[in-house]
């Protein structure tokens, strides 16, 4: 199949106008605010609705929020959590309270497509999202985080503390009768 092309004008056989037109672009850009952001000196400005990596997070008394329960490991998309529980010897003793506190807790950030559905389900608020976004590591090994990681780039959050609340209450409760 032959197809036909109209030949070229004068004007578009000395290409001048095409230069002209691309320093005219040149021109009004040379002049606008500069967008280049220099990374390691100037940070990103973390938009409010950004959901980051998940961490583990500590209650005030410095003890492990999680208590195993796997509703994250159930609900997580990529299947990048990695909860094993603790056997029946494995309960504190301390925190009669405390259901279980998992032997192993992993999150394989190579997986993690950071849609929050973790923090959302974790009935004991023990996952929290943190506003990162700069996660690197020399190897895969390097970017699966166990629960010391974990518990270590979450900190200490001043949540609700479930159990002591729930004591505040009933001790409340003993001290003002119900009236009938």
């Amino acid at each position: 199949m032959i197809v036909k092309r109209k030949p070229l004008n004068l004007l578009e056989r000395l290409y001048l106008p095409a230069i002209a037109g691309g320093f005219k672009v040149t021109l009004r850009h040379f002049f606008k605010k500069k967008v280049t952001m220099q990374y390691p000196e100037e940070k990103w400005a973390v938009p409010p609705g950004y959901r980051g990596a998940p961490y583990l997070v500590r209650d005030q008394e410095g003890n492990t929020k999680c208590v195993s329960c796997q509703l994250c490991e159930f609900v997580c998309p990529p299947k990048a959590i990695k909860i094993i529980p603790p056997g029946p010897a494995g309960r504190l003793a301390d925190r009669p309270n405390a259901e279980k506190m998992p032997a192993e807790f992993e999150i394989n950030m190579l997986r993690c497509i950071f849609c929050g559905f973790c923090q959302e389900v974790c009935p004991e608020e023990a996952i929290f999202l943190q506003k990162d976004y700069s996660l690197t590591g020399a190897s895969r090994a390097e970017m699966i985080y166990n629960k010391e990681k974990l518990l270590a780039l979450g900190g200490t959050h001043p949540g609700i503390q479930k159990w002591k609340h729930k004591l505040e209450e009933a001790k409340e409760q003993e001290n003002f009768p119900v009236k009938v």
